[in-house]
């Protein structure tokens, strides 16, 4: 799975992953095991790349330790 750490988020429940590959976009429902608002920028996340209706967005996103 792509690593990257998060860059950006709002308080609108979405939020941007600096990965591999550029910028990724992801939504506070594609978060598991820890909740939206429990996330900082700066963590490591891991995460699948996905396509969501205004390109791609990242799923299944989890903190790495």
């Amino acid at each position: 799975m792509p690593q990257g750490t998060i860059k950006k988020l709002t308080d609108k429940g979405f939020g941007f992953i600096e990965g591999e590959k550029g910028d990724i976009f992801f939504h506070h429902s594609a978060v598991q095991d820890v909740a939206y608002d429990n996330l900082r920028e700066g963590q490591k996340v891991e995460y699948e790349e996905g396509r969501g209706p205004k390109g791609p967005r990242a799923e299944n996103v989890v903190l790495v330790d």
